[in-house]
């Protein structure tokens, strides 16, 4: 066991709380549904960046390279100014929905370099220009450029050129839980001198500006000497801190409240305000911060001038003990190189030998962007509708714009978020996937937050969990029951030991959302459901959230099989808790008989209905259900067709012969019932090893079988016209830039083209796009599954990988190309190119951004060039699973 998996122990069993201060601040606060008391619902407008200097947040705070306690009273993060900025560099800035041709986007570079489970090492870079931030020229330019366009990016303004910019890297090492060493290095990546503002600021979220009676905590300077001055944090709940800062350093001191008179014209309540340290430096207003050195929000004022290619660091430390005598020297570094020696052992022993160096940077990584997209999520649903005491009386219509029917909804709690800037709130979807991963560095966070999400805070009484923050309603794939039971087997394989408490606990929880599934999704009661959304934004003709144009509904191929995954997925669980506990012997049962009427709604509706399997296409295609009883099949070639292999498991022969009532009932489904097995589950063959399998796609070793529903599916996911990228599984067919979809409704046309890049759709805000990206997700997923058919079919089973290309493979090396396929998106090319920088030449040959990677929101369908969301490491942080598996396969 090495240092790190220690303290990771002593958490659980000493309650040592070494994740008490971690990287729980947002990237952006601002525009987010939480700070949003409109009339109307327009979150980006209502709170904006400008504001965000001046204006105190309700529920969060946010920062840049920042760290706060788990109840984020207390918050350390740095801010900087070049000398021409108009504003104090404090946050990460961005285009909001509105504003970019593809939806919000963050405009910065900033990446996260390391990070360990209990945060006692972290590494954050941040590259800052030397010249004037172009803050309006990315907004005019983007105005400008319609959906076909280009994104404009910050590198476009031209301004690093000839590497005018400071990389400003913040570094932070444990000494304790609450003993935190803070380094801030700073490089001048340029040839000339140039004049660098650096602030580390300190200061508590607003707490008490919302409710009357509340104690206002205070930070104070209470001593200094030429070596460091030292702040002093009162807070009553969370106790006394004081941060250290090295030199003889002027600290400036505010208050984190609103600017009214700025913002709205009215007079400040109070002298100094939020923005107060940015208008001291930026403005000169020398009346703007405090001279009796207390407030609530400070910052040690360091002003350096960096020759070309210089470096200068400095040094803070924020710890419970306010009599250290000596903060920094010899001990300081020590600490550091201490936890990155540590930090290093537990990612040596954790990657498999046979990985390369360069995979191991990359899965280290993409970990430690997981890590660094944790946040302190505060919500209180009830509270926020109702509008605070001290404030004015929100609009009443905002409980009919969104989340109005989740007034239990409290959350206050440490969530890992998708991306910090462009998604900073739970997606109970995207949590699911980021537990994978976590699973193999730190399993009691991926536990946790999928105990989360079932709790009696978030889930809603009738069984459903909250979608995201924009429209808890929305529905999600159901992929909990999937993630909890691959988080415990990852846990087994790697402790030999399962949490079945944890495992038994979000099964419970499990039976009654998938209840308020089968209730409230399955219209006409035949066990095809609809679903809507389903995260697939705009991978359908129609938008699947909102009321369809013909009238009727959609039965959804897609909807259909997530059910028909999460039945296998909870008789999986429910076998495995039946081992000590024979109750839920009869569960399983419930489980693998409402599995087999799904699938047989899924192929075979009746002779004279339109099935949502197309056998002349060999495809599963959508429904559409007209008022007059038509049946329209949707045929078009996209994920929701891929979504039927997922639904697959492999039972065991000992499994079976342990639970007699569950073996007694398979075998009399295969005697009595030969209708709903036909086509749907191969029960009774046995296959490796004396293995059953229950899968929606029928498959057989005999490749001259046309009934085969697999052969058929993997025929166009492995052909290179069709869905096989060279850098993974195509979210639509290729087959459709040729041959687009139309469907027309009267005279207006509805439309679906392969377009590998950015969508022109401007459905759901026009940044997200299923309709040719590569998104590792359902890419992870597609691999499990092909492996769990190995599993059963065996090597003999193979099929042509490339369709057509007279390379044959069985099942597993199908789905090691894959997870190969995907892996290149990152690794360099015999070039030394990484296709997930794509065109941006900075990024593939400057040494100073190469190595720095971005784990984006989905990729190019041709080139694999990173789309969407830069920081997207929540579910695209899977290729760290997948790289661990890629190594423990190797060896």
């Amino acid at each position: 066991m090495n240092t790190e998996q220690r303290r990771l122990q002593e958490i659980q069993e000493q309650n040592i709380p070494w994740k008490k201060w971690g990287p729980y601040l947002s990237e952006r606060q601002w525009g987010t549904v939480r700070e949003d008391y409109s009339h109307d619902g327009q979150a980006w407008d209502y709170f904006s960046h400008d504001q965000a200097r001046s204006r105190a947040y309700r529920w969060g705070e946010d920062g840049l390279g920042g760290i706060s306690d788990d109840h984020q009273l207390l918050c350390f993060a740095i801010a900087l100014w070049n000398g021409q900025d108009p504003i104090l560099k404090e946050r990460l800035f961005g285009l909001t929905g509105t504003e970019g041709n593809h939806g919000e986007d963050v405009k910065e570079y900033y990446f996260y370099l390391d990070n360990i489970p209990t945060h006692a090492y972290m590494k954050f870079l941040y590259k800052y220009p030397q010249h004037s931030f172009p803050y309006s020229h990315l907004v005019t330019e983007n105005a400008h450029r319609g959906r076909e366009g280009m994104e404009f990016e910050l590198l476009d303004t031209g301004i690093f050129s000839e590497n005018r910019y400071f990389d400003v890297c913040v570094e932070y090492a444990k000494a304790s839980p609450e003993d935190i060493l803070i380094k801030i290095t700073v490089d001048n990546r340029g040839s000339e001198e140039a004049t660098l503002h650096v602030l580390p600021t300190l200061w508590f979220r607003n707490t008490w500006s919302w409710k009357g009676g509340v104690e206002k905590p205070k930070l104070e300077q209470v001593s200094s000497t030429n070596d460091f001055r030292k702040i002093v944090a009162y807070h009553p709940q969370l106790g006394d801190y004081c941060l250290y800062s090295q030199g003889n350093t002027c600290v400036l001191f505010t208050d984190n409240e609103t600017n009214l008179d700025r913002l709205f014209h009215v007079p400040n309540e109070g002298e100094y305000v939020k923005d107060g340290i940015n208008n001291y430096v930026v403005n000169r207003q020398k009346e703007a911060v405090n001279p009796h050195k207390i407030g609530t929000k400070a910052a040690p004022h360091y002003f350096m001038d960096l020759v070309g290619g210089s470096r200068k660091v400095i040094q803070l430390r924020l710890a419970k003990n306010r009599d250290i005598a000596q903060p920094f020297g010899e001990e300081f570094e020590r600490i550091f190189n201490t936890r990155q020696r540590e930090a290093n052992e537990f990612y040596d022993q954790l990657a498999p030998q046979s990985l390369t160096v360069e995979q191991r940077a990359i899965q280290r990584q993409a970990f430690a962007g997981l890590l660094w997209n944790k946040q302190y999520y505060s919500y209180n649903v009830a509270q926020w509708l109702k509008g605070d005491e001290t404030m004015p009386y929100p609009a009443p219509e905002r409980e009919l714009i969104r989340n109005g029917q989740w007034i239990h909804l409290d959350s206050n709690d440490i969530i890992s978020m998708p991306d910090k800037w462009e998604y900073p709130w739970f997606a109970a979807w995207d949590l699911a996937f980021h537990c994978i991963p976590l699973a193999l560095i730190d399993p009691d966070l991926a536990k946790h937050q999928l105990d989360l999400m079932t709790r009696e805070w978030y889930m809603h009484p009738n069984g459903q969990i909250p979608a995201y923050e924009w429209n808890f309603n929305d529905v999600n794939p159901p992929v909990q029951a999937w993630a909890t039971w691959r988080v415990y087997k990852i846990e087994k394989k790697y402790s030999g030991k399962g949490d079945r408490i944890f495992l038994e606990r979000v099964f419970q929880k499990l039976l009654l959302n998938f209840t308020w599934w089968v209730n409230r999704k399955d219209t006409e009661g035949k066990n095809v459901f609809e679903g809507g959304f389903l995260g697939l934004d705009n991978i359908g003709v129609f938008d699947r959230s909102a009321q369809l144009p013909t009238g009727g509904h959609l039965e959804q191929a897609d909807s259909t099989s997530w059910m028909a995954m999460y039945c296998l997925n909870m008789l999986a669980i429910a076998l495995e808790l039946a081992r000590e506990n024979p109750v839920y012997e009869d569960m399983a049962t419930k489980f693998f008989e409402h599995f087999l009427y799904i699938a047989d709604a899924l192929n075979h509706i009746g002779p004279d209905k339109t099935q949502l399997w197309d056998n002349e296409e060999g495809f599963f295609f959508d429904v559409l259900n007209l008022p007059n009883g038509e049946r329209i099949p949707l045929k078009i070639r996209s994920m929701v067709g891929l979504i039927p292999l997922f639904a697959i498991t492999t039972l065991e022969p000992d499994l079976l012969e342990q639970f007699p009532r569950f073996k007694a009932r398979l075998e009399w489904f295969i005697r009595h019932r030969p209708d709903l097995k036909r086509n749907v589950a191969c029960m009774e063959t046995s296959g490796e090893k004396a293995r059953r399998m229950l899968a929606l796609c029928y498959a057989t070793r005999d490749r001259l079988v046309p009934e085969d529903k697999l052969r058929r599916i993997l025929n166009q996911l492995l052909d290179e016209n069709e869905f096989l990228s060279p850098y993974g599984i195509r979210s639509l067919s290729r087959y459709h830039q040729d041959h687009p979809y139309s469907f027309w409704v009267g005279d207006e046309e509805y439309r679906v083209s392969y377009e590998p890049a950015e969508s022109t759709s401007a459905l759901f805000g026009g940044n997200s796009n299923w309709r040719g990206p590569i998104w590792l997700p359902l890419n992870f997923l597609i691999i499990e599954a092909l492996q769990q058919f190995h599993h059963y079919l065996g090597d003999q089973f193979q099929v042509e990988c490339p369709t057509a290309s007279g390379q044959w493979m069985n099942l597993w090396q199908v789905s090691q190309d894959l997870s190969q396929r995907l892996l290149r998106l990152f690794l360099n090319d015999p070039s030394g190119c990484r296709p997930v920088f794509g065109g941006n030449n900075k990024f593939q040959y400057d040494p100073q951004w190469h190595n720095s990677l971005l784990f984006y929101e989905y990729f190019h369908g041709d080139n694999g060039a990173g789309i969407g969301a830069s920081h997207q490491t929540g579910w695209t942080g899977l290729i760290a699973k997948l790289i661990q598996q890629i190594g423990e396969y190797r060896g």
